[in-house]
């Protein structure tokens, strides 16, 4: 299903956080279309499917290298709900982003990426802890499965573009998923404070300013 289809089924009052979504990209993007996703399994999440996420818009970005930048919906509180109107957090508080530069094995968009957020947007929903900024996740392999990457793990910052926003129903947090290495894996997992993953963004920003991932650094 794609963007309009499902927005259309609401009034822009119902779908007032997915509307302030939209206008944090619209500012950034200048109204460029992105490509936009539904459920991947093709059912949403309230209806029995397996994927929490609403939808997912995928951007091509020129500057200041070629990437892909995505999006989700569905984390944060999409529909309007007078009983959470002005809350602190919207829902989880947080929309997921990654910025991918081109694989040669992805033919298409890289939607291993927006199935990688749906795997924790699950572990969200079953466990009830979210993610914040300078967290750490290692993923016991690479991140796009059955893939030649020493990308095996994720650590998560505030989209250095999107930042933050106040919705209806409270603040959005864009919380961007950043590829790291082995090495780098075992390196916080040695030390897994909030400190230490602050560093370790801080020195992949010093040459990637966007936190690009790129599945075949090493």
């Amino acid at each position: 299903m794609d963007k309009t289809t499902y927005t259309n089924q609401f009034s822009e009052d119902d779908a007032v956080g997915w509307l302030a979504i939209d206008d944090a990209l619209d500012t950034l993007y200048s109204g460029a279309e992105p490509r936009h996703y539904g459920p991947l399994c093709g059912l949403h999440f309230v209806a029995g499917g397996t994927d929490p996420i609403d939808g997912t818009s995928i951007y091509d970005v020129g500057n200041p290298e070629f990437h892909r930048h995505i999006v989700t919906y569905g984390m944060s509180e999409l529909y309007y709900d007078a009983e959470k109107d002005g809350g602190e957090f919207s829902k989880w508080g947080f929309e997921f982003t990654m910025r991918i530069r081109p694989f040669a094995e992805d033919e298409t968009d890289p939607l291993w990426a927006v199935q990688l957020m749906n795997n924790l947007a699950r572990y969200v929903y079953d466990s009830g802890n979210w993610f914040e900024e300078n967290h750490f996740i290692p993923a016991n392999g690479p991140i796009r499965l059955n893939t030649d990457t020493q990308i095996t793990g994720v650590v998560f910052a505030l989209d250095p573009k999107l930042g933050k926003i106040v919705t209806p129903h409270g603040e959005v947090s864009f919380l961007q998923l950043v590829g790291i290495t082995e090495s780098e894996v075992q390196r916080l997992k040695a030390n897994p404070t909030a400190p230490e993953v602050a560093k370790l963004i801080e020195e992949l920003r010093s040459d990637n300013p966007l936190l690009i991932t790129d599945l075949n650094r090493t």
